[in-house]
């Protein structure tokens, strides 16, 4: 029996407990995201935000978040009762799964696999299943329509994503996302990636339907979107899902462009180094995020055709042509990776 508890037990409450330390101080970062944001549109705009529970409102998203567990759940009377459930579920685990491969510091991370770029791929790509799910299931047209929505956004600004972490593979001649941020790369190679990483920042903000493409949740003309026939913890899912992918594109910006766990400006300011691996990624990450708020304060919705002539006539031809610049400047310049 110990034989037993300790070769196939331990190895499994091992990874149990990996699995937690990641995903708990995940889900603590998400409620204080929300705080976080309310409280900089309040400065923004001129406003208090969040301030009467808990000293300096620290307490609200404990408070919101005991509100919609202790709603009624309500469910359309012709909808698809299990789908409708799933969907957000759906939502939420995604949200987290990408994070098994994400290194917050050398060595720190859960699974690190060679192709930890197809697998953030793969599971990127089916986030959009769980908003075509709740808009089929609810039963209702608006739903259906922004789901519908959804889907095309995600999937228009899925490809130009794809080109710029295709640009990135090609500068650091690797699929693993440690060796992408412990590789070393000349200056004017980051210089040609900048155009790629605005387009990255702003594409990320089209994928996790975040101001001023957040499209699918048009209140004017589609009354909530896809999930307009959602209450209680069904409801707050999706939300929580959607910030969860905000920090994670963050996280994924903070690792292709800005080198991940490693301080910055390199050998320059060697002396940073003192400060750990995992506050400069935290660091990063959250100042990636600040970008999210900010475009919400500041910047009105887009329309939708204005979003797809953004998406396919300017986003996918620049990232392509791009693409081939990059590659010429490495191979002109003796700098192409040894795979």
């Amino acid at each position: 029996m110990a034989e037993f508890f300790s070769e196939y037990m331990l190895p499994v409450l091992w990874i149990a407990a990996k699995i937690m330390m990641i995903v708990l101080p995940l889900l603590g970062a998400v409620a204080y995201l929300t705080y976080a944001e309310r409280k900089v549109l309040a400065a923004m705009q001129l406003r208090q935000g969040p301030m009467m529970v808990g000293p300096f409102g620290l307490l609200q998203p404990l408070a919101d978040g005991l509100k919609l567990f202790s709603k009624e759940m309500i469910f359309p009377q012709q909808s698809s009762k299990i789908v409708f459930v799933l969907a957000p579920m759906l939502t939420f685990t995604l949200s987290l799964v990408a994070w098994a491969v994400i290194p917050f510091d050398e060595g720190l991370v859960l699974a690190d696999i060679n192709v930890g770029i197809l697998y953030l791929f793969a599971i990127s790509s089916l986030g959009v299943y769980g908003i075509l799910m709740a808009g089929w299931a609810s039963n209702s047209r608006y739903a259906f329509l922004g789901g519908l929505r959804s889907a095309a956004q995600m999937v228009s600004y899925e490809v130009s994503i794809g080109f710029v972490i295709v640009s990135v593979m090609l500068v650091t001649g690797s699929m693993n996302l440690s060796e992408i941020v412990l590789a070393e790369r000349v200056w004017w190679v980051d210089l040609l990636l900048f155009p790629m990483f605005v387009i990255f920042v702003i594409s990320i903000l089209a994928e996790t339907n975040r101001a001023p493409f957040d499209l699918p949740e048009g209140e004017s003309e589609l009354v909530g979107g896809y999930n307009v026939e959602y209450s209680a913890m069904t409801f707050a899912l999706f939300f929580l899902g959607e910030y969860a992918n905000m920090i994670l594109m963050s996280a994924i910006a903070v690792i292709l462009f800005l080198g991940g766990w490693l301080p910055p400006f390199g050998i320059e300011f060697a002396w940073l180094s003192w400060v750990p691996g995992i506050v400069w990624f935290g660091l990063k990450t959250a100042s990636v995020l600040f970008i999210f708020l900010w475009a919400r304060a500041t910047l009105p919705r887009y329309r939708y055709d204005q979003l797809m002539r953004l998406g396919w006539k300017v986003f996918l031809p620049f990232t392509l042509v791009w693409l081939v610049v990059i590659a010429g400047a490495l191979l002109a310049g003796d700098a192409l990776p040894v795979m």
